[in-house]
């Protein structure tokens, strides 16, 4: 089964600084049909205006990535880290046991887009870290390029959970599958462009959601960057 998520048909807030679609349940919206998928919890793209952000806060027993879209965001933590992360990188912050940090925009002229993916992961109370990592372009362009797996392959950043998170790029004629193995699915968003996913549609912010299905299939993309979740 293929179940199609529209971008419209996220929840939305905006607050001035910010404004923030969120796939799965988050803070004021609630749906009891989409609060997570497998171990993947929150996917939330976030404009933050510039000179502005989130102040200090707690998070804890989540693993959270950042993915910036355009723009910089500048990130500060209880663990002493401070790092602006810039397109092209992600950030990846172990809550575990607990950590405080901010995030802010430091431009005084550009919003930062980006965004914010929460996954559950398998163990709690686990010490937390911080890692960043560039993940050029070209290494996305008509293929796949693991971002993060439990088991660090192919320089990927680890993550405390059966899930396997990967990008690519399409654009023209360039076509891309992605095998699904046997009891797992897979959670593919579109964070740039357009292009075609088993036969639907898609555009910036639409979701396909595929149980019990063998295969997602790419094709048709138009300046496309997609990201696919790959969960037990």
């Amino acid at each position: 089964m293929i179940t199609l998520r529209k971008a419209d048909a996220r929840g939305h807030a905006h607050h001035g600084w910010l404004e923030s679609w969120h796939s799965f349940s988050f803070a004021d919206y609630h749906d009891p049909a989409h609060v997570r998928f497998g171990a993947l919890r929150v996917i939330n793209e976030d404009i933050v205006q510039p000179g502005t952000g989130f102040d200090t806060h707690g998070h804890r027993d989540m693993e959270i990535v950042t993915y910036i879209l355009s723009g910089r965001l500048r990130h500060r933590d209880s663990m002493g880290n401070g790092e602006d992360i810039h397109v092209g990188e992600i950030q990846l912050m172990r809550a575990g046991s607990g950590v405080q940090h901010s995030e802010f925009n430091p431009s005084d002229s550009e919003a930062v887009h980006l965004l914010q993916i929460w996954i559950t992961p398998d163990e709690q109370g686990l010490a937390p870290g911080y890692w960043q990592k560039t993940f050029p372009d070209e290494e996305k362009r008509g293929r796949w390029r693991l971002l993060a797996s439990p088991d660090a392959v192919d320089g990927s950043l680890r993550i405390h959970q059966d899930a396997r998170l990967s990008a690519a790029r399409l654009n023209g004629a360039e076509t891309l599958d992605y095998p699904i193995s046997a009891g797992r699915k897979a959670y593919l968003h579109v964070a740039h462009g357009s292009l075609q996913a088993n036969g639907y549609e898609l555009g910036a912010g639409d979701a396909l959601m595929y149980v019990g299905e063998e295969r997602v299939s790419l094709a048709a993309g138009k300046g496309a960057e997609v990201l696919l979740f790959d969960l037990a």
